[in-house]
């Protein structure tokens, strides 16, 4: 997606150890406009794979899932990075580790909201080596229901993740990918 490279170069800002802070637009401050245009790129993307429910992960996810779930009329789920006393009854749950944050989630997404007759679209904010990805997969394994595939606003093609689910058939769409980020220049995979 052309509007979001523009979007990166114009806003973005890359620190040391190949990361990228979009937080203007898309993970700190939202720009409301924008996400819907991501949402309906997104939703023309995955319009005939027969979506029923979208699942993301706390937190930054949620807006660029809601924004696909508004074109694509259907619900929202997101896994919780812990258990809350809200949380009750079964639920299928996973472990991820947050490169970003350097620490180990279980994710938890109540049983109450993917069955078995889901078609399953997870979306996320980036994607980099998806470990994030690999624990949602992991959750809409356990609860039976189909994957329709992973939609990313930004992966770190780079870093290999979004490259090795779709080795193993996963449809990864994302709408942008950058190649590499060496001295603050940021190249894209087209």
């Amino acid at each position: 997606m052309k509007a979001l490279e523009d979007k990166i170069d114009k806003e973005g800002l890359v620190f040391p150890g190949n990361v990228l802070k979009v937080g203007s637009f898309l993970n700190h401050q939202l720009d409301v406009d924008f996400l819907m245009e991501m949402g309906e790129e997104i939703g023309r993307l995955f319009e005939n794979d027969g979506v029923t429910k979208i699942v993301t992960i706390e937190a930054s996810g949620i807006a660029i899932a809601v924004a696909t779930a508004a074109k694509m009329h259907v619900p929202v789920v997101f896994a919780k990075k812990t258990k809350t006393s809200n949380l009750n009854g079964e639920s299928y749950t996973a472990n991820v580790h947050s490169f970003t944050h350097n620490k180990d989630y279980d994710i938890v997404i109540s049983k109450q909201f993917i069955n078995k007759e889901d078609k399953v679209l997870l979306v996320d904010d980036f994607l980099a080596v998806g470990n994030a990805l690999n624990g949602l997969i992991d959750i809409v394994g356990q609860a039976g229901a189909k994957l329709a595939g992973a939609a990313i606003a930004i992966e770190k093609g780079f870093q290999g993740g979004g490259d090795a689910l779709r080795t193993k058939g996963i449809k990864v769409e994302s709408l942008a990918i950058i190649d590499s980020m060496e001295d603050g220049k940021i190249i894209y995979r087209h």
